[in-house]
């Protein structure tokens, strides 16, 4: 989407080099000054609308990027969890012992840090 400071800066910048090319050729120099000036004026806007679409562009760009890393991070997510409960549900009493030894060493860490 191109941004409205962008096509409102090159009419403007069209414009100015129309009235200062007006002015040079009658010799008007308020009117080639203003020209000139009218002709900046339009190449900033213009820059400034340029700009604008770049942010956007990257801010769009780096949306996307982290909405698929979510996306892939909740497919690790489930496929993680499939594969938990396949090994518990094919090894229940090794899966037991390992959680006994993970929550007795939880406990052990907990009231190490409150001495």
């Amino acid at each position: 989407m191109v941004d409205t400071d962008r096509i409102t800066g090159a009419a403007r910048e069209i414009g100015g080099k129309v009235q200062g090319a007006f002015g040079d050729l009658t010799g008007s120099k308020s009117d080639a000054a203003e020209g000139r000036l009218r002709e900046a004026q339009g190449t900033a806007e213009n820059l400034y609308g340029q700009a604008r679409d770049a942010v956007r562009d990257v801010a769009d760009d780096a949306y996307d990027y982290a909405e698929d890393a979510y996306e892939r991070g909740g497919h690790y997510l489930r496929r993680g969890t499939r594969e938990v409960s396949h090994q518990v549900a094919e090894y229940p009493l090794a899966s037991l012992l390992i959680a006994g030894f993970v929550g007795f060493g939880i406990g052990l860490l907990v009231n190490a840090a409150r001495d």
